[in-house]
């Protein structure tokens, strides 16, 4: 594939590390700073991104255009692309419903804009065989290629939007679904005074498994508020 132009929104901790393997396979990306916090900047700025300063400008600049944000803002995002008159390359790698993908792939599709339905599993992309990001639409296998020398791991799942979203759903209602059931169960147990006996009770049953449920909890604490 020849050198693109490829727009990050937004160079947060997943973000970065999505655009970096598209900087190992040859690619130029961009980012508007527009509105973002001075973190968001310092990682921009550490892996050189080129500022268009503001999204308008992104749209000009470039022919892809992958959007990573906080699930509940991906409309807004798609909608925004949209309306400056964008007509390139859309990857929605949120996590979001297949229905929200769908609707957003026909707004996108009614725009003249080519989208790609994207998941992505696995923490931030800086080793291989860690993250993996899943990508379904008539133009999977053109976005996968822009990942192409890692280590981001890309999957082609076909064409039908939201078949990526779908599996993403699916993932996350375990890992992060077991951590919020596990949550509830401390907090139950606490209430009560048993917490102690329980882990005690799961360490009769599995040596590490108490200890490894609490290490569970503390680890999703700091983004627990993108479970919902």
């Amino acid at each position: 594939m020849s050198k693109l132009n490829i727009g990050i929104l937004h160079p947060g901790q997943m973000g970065i590390s999505i655009a970096a393997s598209a900087q190992n396979t040859g690619h130029t990306v961009y980012w508007a700073s527009e509105g973002r916090s001075r973190h968001t900047l310092a990682r921009a700025e550490k892996f050189n991104l080129l500022d268009t300063y503001n999204l308008k400008k992104l749209c000009e600049t470039c022919s892809f255009i992958i959007s990573v944000c906080p699930p509940h803002a991906a409309e807004d995002v798609a909608n925004n692309v949209s309306s400056c008159g964008f007509n390139g390359f859309y990857i929605d790698a949120n996590a979001i419903s297949p229905q929200r993908a769908i609707r957003i792939g026909q707004k996108m599709a009614a725009a003249g804009i080519s989208f790609v339905d994207g998941g992505i599993i696995g923490p931030p992309a800086w080793n291989p065989g860690k993250t993996w990001i899943y990508l379904s639409g008539n133009d999977a296998s053109v976005v996968a290629s822009c990942f192409s020398a890692g280590p981001l791991e890309t999957v082609v799942m076909g064409e039908k939007v939201g078949k990526a979203s779908a599996l993403k759903m699916c993932f996350a209602a375990y890992s992060k679904g077991t951590r919020a059931l596990l949550c509830a169960i401390l907090a139950v147990a606490d209430l009560y005074g048993a917490r102690g006996e329980l882990q005690q009770q799961w360490s009769r049953n599995d040596s590490d498994f108490s200890e490894k449920a609490v290490e569970k909890v503390k680890g999703a604490t700091a983004k627990a508020w993108r479970y919902i």
